[in-house]
Formats: structure tokens, sequence, C-alpha cells
């Protein structure tokens, strides 16, 4: 299903109709239409996008401001790392708590120090989850939803995460609501709980309420973590198994930014040669590699096939990524897809990794602005290499709701 397809016409023909999936039951049959990712869309969507997007722009999100809190959690990978200089180790936690770190800034108000024995549990609650649901015995969900509460195996661990993750954001919820003032809001719950308050003393029917916001925050807390956190381990993998490309991006940062000024989005557009590179592994990676499921409002038809109304679309960005009639070499690690004779960056259409229209990530020029800056400054400090004994890294991936890297040790080097 995620091979390359034959010439794309490339947004249209390359999708995957499930006419028997329904929405609500890809997290569990109780789950609402609400919250971002997976709310259907209409005017409460419409509504609360609005209101989330404009609410973290005002927070920093694609700003300059926002920089400072993304270096900051720089500084904790990179102490962390050096404690591991020339042994291996895995960079899995300590990326993940970083990436974490930067959407809890924006949405809690503060930021989860490693030692936090209940935020790392969170953040290993999470991960598992989107692990296991996708598995074979958790899709037959959507056909019977009954099966979701039987007390065994796969169907009661979920539930189970479920409620630990439910306690975790609505004590943050509760701690906010308790403590608000809502002439000075510090983040995203604060704008939100004072929104509510807004609406219900204008006497009118609203959608603004907790139970929104604790799906809200779910979806900002998942999709603006484990996305983000699979690029940058990508982004890792790829250098360690491609030392020429690593040494150019090296050339380029010294070049550049030099080795002590911390990096800024202004370095952007004088570093093609790394914006390809980080450009290169979201194409041949895409964490998301059949987006989030769409649905047709109304009976429509593409290229002669009937879709009726309310059939599921997941478009397959991952055959888009790896269409051989786009891409010169498909399936091989070549920044040069995105850079013309010149060396200048090319931008592509049909590089999509956060999806496109109405619905297109949220998150994305967060995730741009944290792959960027967090790349940056982990090769200006770090040469990375692969264990000698290491056997060849498994590069298909895990396919949970996102597409994770295999659990892989690096050895890193000061530069």
């Amino acid at each position: 299903m995620l091979a390359g397809g034959e010439p794309a016409r490339c947004f249209t023909a390359l999708v995957v109709l499930v006419q028997c999936l329904r929405p609500a039951s890809l997290t569990s049959p109780r789950c609402p239409s609400a919250g971002i990712v997976f709310a259907r869309y209409g005017p409460v969507w419409r509504q609360q996008r609005k209101f989330s997007h404009s609410t973290l722009r005002h927070f920093g999100l694609g700003k300059l401001s926002l920089e400072p809190r993304i270096i900051e959690e720089f500084r904790y990978v990179k102490e962390e790392m050096q404690r591991h200089e020339n042994s291996p180790f895995s960079p899995f936690s300590v990326i993940n708590s970083a990436v974490s770190n930067v959407i809890c800034s924006l949405c809690f108000g503060q930021r989860f120090d490693s030692s936090n024995c209940e935020f790392q549990r969170m953040l290993g609650l999470m991960s598992r989850s989107l692990e296991i649901c996708l598995n074979s015995q958790l899709l037959l969900v959507n056909v019977c939803p009954w099966l979701y509460y039987l007390p065994f195996g796969l169907f009661r661990e979920l539930r189970q995460i479920e409620r630990d993750i439910t306690v975790f954001l609505k004590k943050i919820i509760s701690d906010h609501r308790e403590s608000l003032d809502a002439e000075n809001p510090r983040d995203f719950i604060d704008m939100y709980l004072a929104q509510v308050e807004r609406e219900r003393r204008s006497d009118h029917g609203s959608s603004f309420d907790e139970d929104y916001l604790f799906y809200i925050i779910g979806d900002l807390f998942f999709a603006g973590t484990d996305t983000t956190t699979n690029s940058l381990l990508w982004c890792l993998l790829y250098m360690a198994l491609n030392p020429d490309v690593q040494a150019k991006v090296h050339e380029e940062i010294e070049r550049v930014i030099g080795p002590d000024r911390a990096p800024s989005l202004t370095d952007k557009a004088q570093m093609p040669y790394t914006e390809a590179t980080i450009m290169e592994v979201q194409r041949l990676t895409v964490v998301v590699p059949l987006a989030i499921p769409h649905m047709t409002s109304e009976e429509t038809v593409l290229q002669g096939y009937r879709i009726p109304k309310g059939t599921v679309i997941l478009p397959n960005l991952w055959s888009v990524h790896r269409d051989p009639a786009v891409w010169e070499k498909p399936n091989d690690f070549d920044p040069n897809h995105f850079l013309d004779d010149q060396g200048q960056l090319i931008k592509k259409e049909t590089f999509i990794p956060f999806g496109i229209g109405k619905r297109v990530c949220m998150g994305e020029q967060l995730a741009k602005m944290e792959l960027f800056l967090m790349f940056v400054s982990l090769m200006q400090s770090f040469r990375f290499a692969l264990p000698e004994d290491s056997g060849k890294p498994i590069l298909t991936g895990k396919y949970g709701l996102t597409l994770a890297p295999h659990p892989f040790n690096l050895i890193i080097s000061k530069r």
C-alpha cells in the first residue's frame, strides 16, 4: 500500500479510499468529533482551528520570538548527549523530551525536567499508544466497536493508556482553572479558559468548553511531539549513515554560523544544502505516510470514480514522495533532489510532508522551526556515527499512526 505508484497526477490518483473506516473509532469508540486533528470539517472545526492557530501565534508560533525557547531546549539536549560522548547511546528519550517541552511551553506554560517521572511516563505511554493503535487486532474495532471493551490484551492496554493520559491532561487544565488570571494569560490553556468564560457570559450557544479544550491539547500534545521527534531522529540516523552529506552540512554551518553563535531562522536563506538535507529526510521518511483521514462532504467524482458522501479518504503521501515520475532517484537519499544546478533550494509542489488543503497540519510552522533550529544546533556541536559493531539499521520504519525509526544507537564526538 505504501509503494510508489504510476505517474501521479500527484494529489488525486494516489489516494486510498476506505469506506468502512469511521473517524470516531481511530482512537476509541467513545471519542467524540472534537479536537483539531480528527474532528469533522464544519463550522465548529473552523471556529476551533482559527482560535487555536491565532492563540499559538500569540505565543510565538512561526515567529522569531519562539527561537529562544527552542534553543534553550537544545541546551538540555547537549548536556545530556555530552554525558555519552564516544559511547553508544540511544537518542530517543532526550530528543522526545526536548520536542515535547517546546509544545508544553506553548500549551501548558511550563517545561518538564527530564527527571520528572510522570512526564517521562506520559511520553512513553504516548509513544506506545501510537505504536499499537494500528495493530491488526485494533483495526477490527472499526468494524466491531464493542471489541474496544474486551478485558484483555491490547484492548485493555489502550484503555488504560487513555485513562492515564486523560488524568494527566485534565489535572493540568484543573490547575490552570484554579490559578487563572484572564487578563494575563500565560499559555494556550489560559487563553482558551478565558474564551470559555467570555462565551458563557454572552449567553449564547458555543462550542468552547473544557471538554473540547481537553481534546485540543491532547491533539497538540500528541501531534506536536511524536511527528517532530521522529523527523529529528530520522535526520540523525541518515547523517550517521551518510558521512559525506554530514560533512557538507557541517561545512555550511561553519561558513554561515560559525562554531559558537546559536542558529537563527534568519540563517535559513543562506543554508540551502542544510535545508535540502532536512527536506530529503522528510521526503524519504514522511512521518505520517497516509496523512490523516479526510471525509467527502458530498458525493463527488474523481477521475471517473464515483465517491459517495461520507467516504473516508486516506491521502497516500508516501507514494507521492516516492513517485519515479517526479523524483530522479526516488528510493535514494540525495539532498540534490531539492537543489538546482547552482545549489539553490527548489520548492516542489509534490513535497507535502504536512499534507495540503484546509486541513494542512496546523503545527507546520512550529515543526519547521524546531527541525531547522534543533538539527542545525546538533550538527553545529557534534558529529554522529553508528557504533562499529552495529548492523545496518532498518530503514523501513515502524508504522503506527506515524512512521518511527526502529531503535538505534549513535556515537557522538564534539566538533
